[in-house]
């Protein structure tokens, strides 16, 4: 029995900045970041979007396009780092959003939980809905992804910004990919990127050393959320080609593979905090696993890094990131990072290329890396279905991309410090962040979505 993704769909920010405005005001050279990174425009929510409303608007989406009927749905998996709330999870939210939308109890006896672990989170939550339909064939589950990716103003990691959902119907039988059960992973605890507790003295913010009640709050340390992560960027891609590199070759030995592993992949999908990174970390497995092979790993750190920069700019690697790679960048190029989602994306990106190029893919093998910092990677492959065209035929990703609403350096950093309080572009036919309750003492923080049509 086969299993794996029957039907897909996305919602992303539809408000972007151009990377080359970024770059101007921030005295970077614009061609570092397009022809160097590879990107384009990152996307920024709305003032009435959060992490819940992306998800909810993916999944309807996914609901109205497919006919599904939610009695069939046994569990909705979240994969998110992007939370708003430490009990409560983004998949409780969806539940009752979906039950206001298409019926009271439709999904009362479907399970739902959300997935933490970095980028890697969607993949986490696919994996363990894989196994509950091989187990359960006759059932269905959906996997939800959705982040909003946001770092400091004028920090390393200001113009890998993005923010979107995606969504995906997890079958028997199904219509666009399927997946062995073979799964590898490598994991090492690791800080290179992280959103910690914060805390700040209550002294601090009010000057008194009695340590009376501010807010309700009778801690002399005050706690601090914030959307934004601490990171070591050099570091993290380190621990990306670190964990990649040690779970590809586990991949290998797990499917007994002789020859080079990654030549059988007609596509390529990793994780991309930036359209570029993919290519950038690949290089090391290319290298490595070469059938003459280009490095041994034995050179000293100073030759090996040499040896990989010398690969990466051969005319054979750049052949093989224009085949294998280059259709997973092109949405990235123009969304930003999307965290959990951005390896789905590079998916999504990669089936809507070649439905757009009129190409038959069916029957090509995939390859996925993908990646968490904290750390994890997992590699696996799928196989894609006859029907694939068939169920992309809703999914006009680079149309709906294009439609996408350009702001200017004043309004993106408005939005950014949450000074604009009115939205940019009127919401039609999605859900919106209606409130968040502030007065009642028993429902304090609770926020409340709503339809509009």
């Amino acid at each position: 029995m086969k299993t794996g993704i029957d039907a897909i769909s996305f919602d992303v920010a539809k408000l972007h900045l151009p990377i080359k405005t970024l770059a101007e005001v921030r005295n970077i050279e614009p061609e570092k970041l397009e022809k160097g990174l590879g990107l384009i425009q990152m996307t920024l929510p709305d003032a009435h979007q959060d992490s819940v409303v992306f998800a909810a608007n993916a999944l309807t989406k996914l609901i109205q396009n497919n006919q599904i009927n939610l009695k069939e749905i046994a569990r909705i998996y979240v994969g998110t780092e992007s939370g708003i709330d430490n009990a409560k999870p983004i998949g409780s939210f969806l539940v009752d959003l979906m039950e206001q939308k298409f019926g009271e109890n439709t999904l009362g006896e479907c399970d739902v939980v959300d997935f933490t672990f970095a980028c890697i989170g969607g993949v986490d939550a696919m994996q363990n809905c894989l196994d509950f339909i091989r187990l359960n064939p006759d059932k269905k589950a959906i996997v939800v992804t959705t982040d909003i990716a946001k770092y400091d103003l004028n920090s390393t990691g200001e113009y890998t910004q993005g923010a979107g959902a995606t969504a995906m119907l997890i079958t028997s039988n199904p219509r666009i990919i399927t997946f062995e059960n073979n799964w590898a992973t490598n994991t090492k605890g690791v800080f290179d990127f992280f959103k910690p507790h914060r805390t700040l003295s209550k002294e601090a913010i009010t000057g008194n050393t009695n340590n009376e009640s501010w807010f309700d709050n009778l801690e002399a340390e005050i706690e601090i959320h914030k959307d934004q992560p601490v990171f070591d960027g050099q570091y993290s891609n380190q621990c990306y080609m670190d964990r990649t590199r040690n779970a590809y070759f586990s991949f290998k030995k797990l499917k007994e593979a002789s020859n080079t592993l990654y030549q059988t992949w007609n596509s390529i999908i990793m994780h991309l905090p930036y359209s570029f990174q993919g290519r950038r970390m690949l290089s090391e497995i290319y290298a490595l696993d070469a059938e003459n092979t280009i490095i041994s790993g034995e050179e000293n750190a100073a030759e090996y890094q040499t040896k990989l920069k010398e690969t990466s700019k051969t005319p054979e690697y750049k052949n093989f990131v224009e085949e294998k790679l280059m259709p997973a960048e092109l949405a990235s190029s123009l969304i930003g990072n999307l965290y959990t989602g951005s390896i789905f994306m590079g998916f999504f990106s990669t089936l809507a290329y070649f439905y757009d190029s009129e190409k038959e893919i069916a029957g090509n093998t995939f390859g996925f890396l993908a990646y968490g910092s904290g750390s994890k990677s997992k590699v696996f492959e799928g196989i894609i279905q006859d029907e694939w065209k068939v169920a992309l035929a809703n999914v006009t990703l680079f149309e709906t991309l294009a439609k996408s609403f350009e702001i200017d350096f004043e309004t993106y950093e408005k939005l950014h410090k949450k000074e604009q309080k009115q939205s940019i572009q009127s919401p039609k036919n999605e859900w919106i962040l209606d409130r968040i309750e502030n007065q009642n003492p028993n429902l304090i923080g609770a926020r409340y979505y709503k339809w509009i049509d």
